[in-house]
């Protein structure tokens, strides 16, 4: 055995309290409970005061970086000091989503009840991948879910509470969604084909399996794909934008003759370019036929879908195996929060399911016990089921309808107003909230146009291309838009066109 050192005392280093210059305890409670109470007034008077700020900011990339130190303070700073700074540097640089004068992309979602409840979610701070990490943030997350889904009018076998196999679950996103669905139809299939043909190896199925979405549908789609390490291919869509059972039947078919594997179809209900929807009646028998995974992206249209005048845009849902919408778009919950349904939970759970000695718990085998960590990708997640919680007590049903609604008739407030002028066409049928119009003439022109129009920061518009065509959206997005701003931001176009014009004429 080797002969013990001696190791020289050393000098015990100063309670931190002694440090010059550092206080301990920056914030404690009762400075917290001060500090909590100016940001919430902070966020209430910026809420309150967003449509005087140009929605638009008017900086260059990099800006940010000359206006704060290259490195991290060696000392603590006053909070009042960043607190000024949030004016000063934050501000100048943010695009004020929810302003009344924002109609560009689509809406992200917020309400105060459900700013109060990320609060509280943040002072709770559970990270909820299992029933025992906080049995709360699941039980709640698996009714809030079977609340919403009734709301939607989903078939039974989607909820949890049912006597199906289903249920649902928050995800961070859309695309998350898609990626999750995509990955769990693969493992599926791949053990399906395995299991008959015990020859065929994991790699050799991947080569040839195929996805399918319409050529309309979100670049996210493209990227599960990408991700999933699978063959996606575009279907092309009909006149009205929308995927047809026929243009599927005939890919499906082709591919097939050429020794691929259809796995994976991605229906979209409102598309991202001009809302469009793909026939779920057509698409959803034949999927069920061809024994293809069907997922629906609706994550913009999905709220509307509680109002009964618009369900009839989700009937087909029945033929699906998986279903997503946002309610941080358009449902006053905000981000993140993106709802996703199964019809089969042993296909998500079958998936991604792997459960070290950490991670179990008591339970396990009740029969009770949902443990989201194997519904989704990353392992932590929030208690983002808080705020649908909050959201759907203060506003029930019926206020959430009534949102839904104003917001539908502001859209065609606007389409009325474009069909007005003969200068302007509008390019798609205004179904919910997004509105497509574009100048007569060429794609130059509407783009000049659209420079125009974000370059004045009055109000902030994006654009697509539907076909050959450069196309402007007009998108109702604030929780705080009225007909004035609507008015408003109409005449800022018109104007804004009639400059642009008078050279031509002359």
């Amino acid at each position: 055995m080797a002969p013990v050192q001696e190791v020289a005392p050393t000098e015990a280093a100063p309670p931190l309290e002694f440090l010059p210059g550092l206080n301990p305890v920056t914030m404690n409670t009762s400075e917290f409970r001060r500090r909590g109470k100016e940001m919430v007034d902070y966020m209430a008077d910026y809420l309150e005061g967003i449509e005087r700020r140009p929605v638009y900011p008017a900086v260059e990339p990099g800006y940010l970086r000359t206006l704060i130190p290259s490195s991290a303070p060696e000392e603590p700073e006053a909070y009042e000091d960043i607190l000024g700074d949030i004016e000063r540097i934050i501000m100048p640089g943010v695009t004020h989503w929810h302003s009344p004068y924002f109609f560009a992309y689509f809406p992200t979602a917020s309400s105060y009840p459900a700013l109060l409840a990320d609060m509280l979610c943040g002072a709770i701070g559970c990270i909820g991948f299992s029933w025992a990490a906080s049995p709360a943030c699941t039980e709640l997350e698996t009714v809030m879910m079977d609340w919403l889904g009734k709301m939607l009018q989903l078939p039974d076998a989607f909820l949890a509470g049912s006597a199906g196999m289903g249920g649902g679950v928050i995800q961070g996103s859309a695309s998350e969604a898609t990626l999750v669905a995509l990955l769990a139809a693969r493992t599926k299939v791949t053990r399906q084909l395995q299991a008959t043909f015990p020859e065929l190896t994991q790699a050799a199925i991947m080569e040839r399996l195929v996805a399918y979405s319409s050529d309309q549908a979100h670049s996210s789609v493209e990227r599960a794909g990408l991700i999933g390490g699978v063959k996606l291919k575009a279907i092309p869509s009909d006149g009205n934008f929308a995927m047809r059972a026929s243009a599927l039947q005939e890919a499906l078919e082709r591919d097939k003759a050429s020794g691929l594997i259809p796995f994976f179809v991605v229906a979209t209900l409102g598309t991202t370019n001009c809302c469009s929807f793909d026939n779920l009646l057509e698409v959803g028998p034949l999927c069920n036929k061809e024994r293809v995974w069907l997922h629906i992206d609706a994550a913009y249209a999905g709220s509307a879908f509680i109002c009964p005048e618009f369900r009839h845009l989700l009937d087909g849902v029945e033929f699906a195996d998986s279903f997503n919408f946002n309610p941080h778009k358009w449902l006053l919950v905000n981000f993140d929060c993106s709802a996703m349904w199964v019809k089969q939970r042993t296909d998500l759970i079958g998936a991604f399911k792997l459960d070290p000695v950490y991670l179990m718990h008591g339970h396990q085998d009740s029969g009770l016990i949902t443990d989201y960590r194997h519904w989704q990708i990353p392992l932590g997640r929030r208690f983002r089921s808080l705020k649908m919680w909050f959201v759907f007590r203060t506003y029930g049903v019926k206020g959430l309808q009534a949102y839904i609604r104003k917001h539908v008739q502001l859209a065609r407030e606007f389409e009325s107003l474009v069909r007005q002028d003969p200068r302007f066409e509008i390019c798609m049928e205004v179904i919910l909230g997004l509105v497509c119009f574009r100048l007569k003439g060429s794609n130059q022109l509407n783009e000049t146009l659209l420079k125009r129009i974000n370059g004045a920061r009055k109000i902030h518009l994006v654009p697509c291309h539907l076909r050959d065509k450069f196309v402007l959206r007009f998108a109702i997005c604030s929780r705080e838009v009225e007909s004035a701003h609507v008015q408003q931001a109409w005449e800022h176009i018109r104007e804004l066109a009639e400059d642009i014009l008078k050279p031509e004429r002359a």
